[in-house]
């Protein structure tokens, strides 16, 4: 019995990607004599403050200033002039209502800014 092409092809791809994974891996050296072990990168109580740089990072459309904005994509000069024109915001889906900027620019930055409330 004769096996087709695509099976043959098949059988040697399974067997390449089964002896290629230990390839892979990462290599863990043995800690030398003398020297202490780094202390571990995160802990539990560690991950609130992560969370709040992650929210710093967030541009708010309501506060920035024009060069601010004009660093987001698809966000130039006259866009920029008008997102601070239009101020203030109830939330950041207002530039695409109000027809500031189109929704595939807003598809683009959506995940970088926000709409902050005084």
């Amino acid at each position: 019995m004769r096996l087709p092409r695509k099976a043959i092809l098949a059988l040697y791809l399974c067997a390449a990607a089964v002896f290629a994974a230990p390839c892979f891996a990462q290599a863990v050296q043995p800690p030398t004599p003398g020297q202490a072990s780094p202390a571990p990168a995160a802990t539990p109580g560690k991950a609130k403050p992560a969370a709040k740089s992650a929210a710093k990072q967030l541009l708010d459309i309501n506060t920035a200033t024009e060069d601010e904005l004009r660093a987001l994509k698809g966000v130039g000069d006259i866009r920029a002039a008008n997102i601070i024109r239009n101020r203030p915001y109830k939330g950041k889906d207002e530039l695409v209502q109000k027809k500031i900027i189109p929704a595939a620019v807003y598809a683009g930055i959506k995940d970088q800014i926000i709409a902050k409330q005084q």
